[in-house]
């Protein structure tokens, strides 16, 4: 199925986003407020429980069926050795997911996800965008579809993440280009450069900024102009997500690049989703802010490959557990409340 066959179904499933649940998270909040302990004194994990009970339309939420969707593609940006790492890393990399042996795999059995890899293109990195769009409308088109055919109805959670060299680039392209900021603002390591390294990400993407300036600067034209195929498959996903009700667990700056330009359009785009963790990238920790998403866990995890959000979800599992075990005081014949 193609969630986005034009554009124009892409801008108009943005713009009209569908709600959560107000009467199970108004009865997940009057559960909490009759569990044994003190109100509030479970912080977030009330949070948490009273915000999926609103998307999954329940009381008492649950995470029966739990994905990890790693998505990668290739930059044609690396040209300008913007990356300590060559191009080829990202196909030995989601050979070594296919595998099993990569971080993401060993959080993914802990936290109970299922994992899916979705490589895009690989042999075919984007266009180099300090003097060309990154991908065509139709190459874009299809990232978006390529995310979004990774939800399905069923899924009680999403943990996106992605692998591609160069994408640190990208991602601080994409936060300059939808806040209108400068370039340097948003730029970090990524894989490891140094100052110098630092120093060339900024230029690059000075450039690439100004040769964009001219373009509308929707949604859309900022994915296909300055992101990526895995950024955009991302940004897919998410929005399909929110067209099923299904939450979502975003990992570090690059994954929470995706929904920037979605944001700049319609702020309410973050309404499913929780950030898992602040990532040690510079822009993230900026990025959420712009987002108003409060990390659940700081780690000084930069990894990306989805392994902070997976690392989250179990969070996400203790903070339902504690809402659906819990007893009642009419259930402990405990007298009151506390």
């Amino acid at each position: 199925m193609t969630s986005f066959a034009t554009v124009s179904a892409f801008e108009a499933a943005l713009a009209d986003l569908r709600a959560a649940n107000a009467d199970a998270a108004d009865a997940a909040r009057a559960r909490q407020q009759q569990l044994t302990k003190p109100l509030g004194s479970l912080g977030r994990l009330e949070e948490i429980a009273i915000f999926f009970a609103g998307w999954q339309g329940r009381e008492r939420p649950a995470i029966d069926r739990a994905r990890t969707v790693i998505f990668a593609g290739n930059h044609g940006v690396t040209v300008h050795g913007v990356s300590a790492y060559p191009a080829s890393v990202t196909a030995q990399m989601v050979a070594n997911f296919q595998a099993g042996g990569a971080a993401i795999n060993a959080l993914s059995t802990v936290a109970g996800l299922e994992l899916r890899v979705v490589p895009l293109d690989l042999d075919r990195p984007t266009a180099d965008f300090t003097t060309a769009p990154a991908m065509t409308v139709e190459e874009c088109l299809r990232a978006l579809n390529a995310g979004a055919a990774a939800v399905e109805e069923g899924l009680d959670l999403l943990v996106l993440g992605e692998m591609g060299i160069g994408n640190s680039t990208a991602a601080a392209a994409l936060c300059a280009r939808s806040y209108a900021t400068e370039a340097a603002y948003w730029v970090g390591p990524g894989t490891g450069v140094d100052s110098e390294g630092i120093g060339r990400k900024t230029q690059v993407i000075d450039r690439t900024l100004a040769w964009h300036g001219d373009a509308p600067c929707s949604a859309f034209e900022t994915l296909r102009r300055v992101g990526g195929r895995e950024i955009a498959a991302i940004a897919g996903a998410i929005l399909r997500a929110r067209q099923l009700a299904i939450p979502v667990l975003l990992d570090g700056f690059i994954c929470c690049s995706a929904i920037a330009p979605l944001a700049a359009d319609n702020p309410a785009i973050t309404g499913h989703c929780l950030a898992g963790h602040c990532s040690a990238e510079p822009g993230h920790a900026r990025l959420l802010d712009r987002l108003q998403l409060a990390p659940l866990l700081s780690l000084d995890m930069r990894l990306g490959e989805g392994s902070g959000a997976a690392v989250a979800a179990n969070i996400v599992r203790v903070a339902l557990a504690a809402h659906n075990q819990m007893a009642t005081f009419a259930e402990a014949a405990v007298s009151g409340s506390l």
